[in-house]
């Protein structure tokens, strides 16, 4: 929320600086984002006069002033229809920077005539939309002076982030108040006209739908006019990030942004009968002032006549309705609507608005008849006419909360001791009412529910640097882990991957439908999604990955390397998982290999185990199965597992269509490692396992077999390794060959001796029971 300080001043008497309250502000909680000062960009300009004024010798429509700021007659182009000798305007010279029209003057050559500096307009130096002409300045400005401070345009102006728990502070008066709390000046009481109606409201106001509208305030005002508002309103709307539009629009905004109230005024001549806040008809539609039709249901509540919708209540008028500069009759409106009936009707027709974001978080319930007195009286003063009575429908929840406060809580949760009659002091500053230990909430702080929140409010107006720091105690001896096993194998997987030259990435736990439905479906769908991209919880974490990837390659990058330890959200619940993917170039072209080599499904493979292991998993025990299901390449993935039913990974190339459809390289390999699968151990003991290295060398012994062609090499390895599991080390096949005999495999056995070295007879005997494994899995000697 932006405001300005002046306006700010309107209801706080203070003199402190800028810096004091921007400080202040922040340490009460209301963050301040920015601070800025239009002057500063507006200071090197001057006022000047123009001494004479003749027609350019080369242009119709040109002519060359001599001006003085100050410093001398100078010579400048200007092309302004109203520039003449002895008016007043706002010089810039040589090397100033002009702020509306994004560029720094210098000295030019225009038509063959030199020019130093130019006249300026009121929008080139972002003070209004009016650049048919320069400034004129009245004769009794003085020249040579800053523009800037002679205009008074020193009004720094303050952007504060507001919580969503602070509607408060949705005005300037709300953020004053917490000011005035914290000790920066007073707040200044409201001025309130007395303002009779001459004449019955001649329209008939009600509310049909007292849940959505508990009540709907109106009267009408004739005879106004709707010219521009004036020089003030607009500089702190502007200021405020507001386009002044006219004064009956600018009159209601001002309310809104000063008071945190807002309100809508109708053109009375475009009303047809009664004037109703009812709930709104299936397939309903409005045009609202944004230019754009919305269809409506019945939980949305609206303004209507017996014409139909002329207003989305709460959230925006409707263009048919709307004032413009021929309307003399207008209706005002100030209502209270359901704060929760305004967000779910925003958010159904993703319609923001500034009033919105007041009605959703709880405008003060209490403030209409206030409210409409103050915009009555604007418009009176400003446009002239003839109010009417007010028509009051229904009854706004004025209802307020008395809370029993134990005044020790303030110390006991926020942890500094403040006497009863500060604290006592400070609440009845910010608008509460205290009487001994009953504490009564004002009707505008619907978010105080109970002691915990009273606490706060003290708390924040001490200021946080207040509260002590103290440390936490500790216990004697050796600190206990308190990582538990699955954070640990977290961290050692983390690390591994990162050793391996693949790169962590963080995406998003939502994706869209569409993607979804490519890995497998999700079955989580999020009833308030930030966007449609975003609506259903992942069943994998490929998209994201995939993602990532295509965001690197379309940048440059030649090979991509990257990985993720997250959650899928599946039917049965979140499971933890590790997804790794690789894509482009493993090998980048060079004079050593020539052609670029790509990753294929062993380098997805080699990552998985690697990674499976650091995990945790008896990388050793795993077996190879064919066929990672229907989102992997039929022939080039496979599964990792501790039999068919413990399936700890799946690896290989991605199915064509699935990189397809996610705009990956064709060959994109990946791997999806299940962390909840692997087995715990048995034992809780946190310590490592003695390192106890043999005495004794192993002995390595060779085996050629012949395999029937779907034997898998990894089968064959567990028989052998199975045949003695005591002497049998290690087994690891190196050598793969085709011959007129069948497909050949050589294997490395590795024996390792305890006590002392294998005589031949033993050996001997260890390599009947390694052929004899073999030969069960259909595997013989090769000769």
């Amino acid at each position: 929320m932006k405001f300005p300080l002046s306006w700010l001043k309107e209801h706080l008497d203070t003199d402190a600086s800028p810096e004091t309250i921007a400080d202040t502000l922040t340490a009460i909680g209301l963050e301040i984002e920015d601070v800025t000062n239009p002057a500063e960009a507006l200071q090197p300009f001057k006022i000047a006069k123009v001494l004479s004024a003749e027609k350019h010798p080369e242009a119709d429509k040109l002519q060359v002033l001599s001006v003085d700021a100050g410093d001398g007659p100078m010579q400048v182009v200007c092309g302004a229809p109203n520039a003449r000798a002895g008016m007043l305007g706002v010089f810039g010279g040589p090397g100033t920077y002009i702020p509306g029209s994004d560029f720094t003057l210098g000295q030019a050559t225009i038509r063959g005539v030199a020019s130093n500096g130019m006249m300026c307009s009121a929008r080139e130096l972002e003070l209004g939309e009016d650049h048919d002409g320069i400034i004129e300045l009245p004769e009794d400005a003085p020249v040579g002076k800053s523009f800037a401070d002679y205009a008074s345009l020193d009004d720094p102006v303050f952007d504060v982030n507001v919580t969503p728990n602070r509607q408060d502070c949705m005005g300037v008066r709300g953020i004053a108040r917490d000011l005035a709390a914290a000790g920066i000046g007073t707040l200044k009481p409201l001025e309130l006209a007395d303002i009779k109606g001459s004449f019955a409201n001649p329209v008939e106001i009600r509310t049909d739908d007292p849940e959505g509208c508990p009540a709907f305030y109106g009267r009408v005002v004739k005879g106004v006019t709707n010219g521009a508002s004036p020089d003030w309103m607009q500089r702190r709307l502007k200021a405020a990030g507001q386009r002044p539009i006219s004064a009956l629009v600018d009159i209601t905004n001002y309310v809104m942004l000063g008071l945190g109230r807002p309100a809508h005024a109708y053109d009375l001549a475009k009303l047809n009968g009664p004037v109703v806040a009812r709930s709104a008809r299936d397939g309903e539609k409005v045009l609202a002032l944004n230019e754009k039709e919305y269809v409506l249901d019945e939980t949305m509540t609206v303004i209507a006549d017996d014409d139909g919708v002329h207003d989305i209540a709460g959230i925006m008028g409707g263009e048919h309705s709307g004032v413009d500069d021929a309307t003399t009759d207008v209706l005002l409106e100030i209502a209270y609507f359901d704060p929760e009936r305004i967000a779910k009707t925003g958010q159904k027709l993703t319609l923001t608005s500034d009033a919105r974001s007041r009605f959703e978080r709880g405008v003060d319930p209490a403030f209409l008849d206030d409210g409409l007195t103050i915009l009555t009286q604007l418009i009176l003063d400003i446009c002239g006419g003839e109010a009417s009575e007010v028509t009051r429908a229904g009854t706004p929840p004025t209802e307020t909360k008395t809370l029993t406060f134990d005044w020790s809580r303030t110390a006991a949760l926020g942890g500094i001791e403040v006497p009863q009659e500060q604290q006592a002091e400070i609440l009845t500053r910010l608008g509460f009412s205290v009487d001994g230990h009953k504490v009564t909430v004002p009707t505008w702080r619907r978010d105080v529910d109970g002691n915990a929140d009273l606490v706060e409010e003290v708390a924040r107006i001490i200021g946080y640097d207040a509260v002590p720091s103290t440390a936490l105690p500790r216990e004697d001896g050796v600190a206990r882990a308190v990582a538990s096993r699955t954070q640990l194998a977290e961290r050692r997987l983390r690390r591994a991957a990162a050793a391996r030259g693949l790169n962590e990435t963080i995406t998003w736990s939502f994706i869209s439908e569409e993607l979804a439905g490519l890995v497998g479906g999700g079955v989580h769908v999020v009833a308030n999604p930030i966007s449609e991209d975003m609506k259903v919880m992942r069943p994998s974490l490929l998209p994201g990955l995939a993602a990532a990837a295509r965001r690197n390659l379309d940048r440059g990058a030649d090979s991509v390397r990257l990985f993720e330890v997250g959650r899928r959200y599946l039917a049965e619940g979140e499971r933890l998982t590790a997804t790794l993917l690789l894509t482009g170039a493993k090998r980048r072209r060079g004079w050593q290999h020539g052609k670029a080599v790509g990753f294929d499904a062993y380098d997805a493979k080699a990552e998985a185990t690697a990674l499976l292991e650091a995990a945790g998993a008896p990388a050793d025990n795993l077996m190879l199965m064919m066929g990672a299901g229907d989102h992997w390449h039929p022939g080039r993935s496979a599964k990792l597992g501790l039999g068919p039913k413990k399936i700890l990974a799946r690896f290989g190339e991605l199915h064509p269509s699935l990189a397809k459809a996610l705009d990956l390289p064709a060959g994109t390999v990946a791997a999806e490692l299940y962390l909840d699968e692997i087995p715990q151990p048995r034992s809780n003991d946190r310590a490592r396992v003695q390192y106890a290295p043999p005495a004794l060398q192993p002995v390595f012994r060779d085996f050629a077999f012949i395999v029937p062609d779907d034997l898998a090499a990894a089968d064959l390895e567990r028989a052998i390794a199975g045949a003695d599991k005591k002497q049998i080390v290690g087994v690891r096949t190196f050598d793969r060959f085709e011959g007129k005999d069948g497909l050949s495999l050589a294997v490395e056995v590795m024996l390792q001796p305890q006590e002392k070295s294998f005589t031949d007879e033993q050996i001997g005997a260890i390599s009947q029971a390694v052929i004899a494994a073999a030969q069960n899995k259909g595997a013989t000697l090769r000769g």
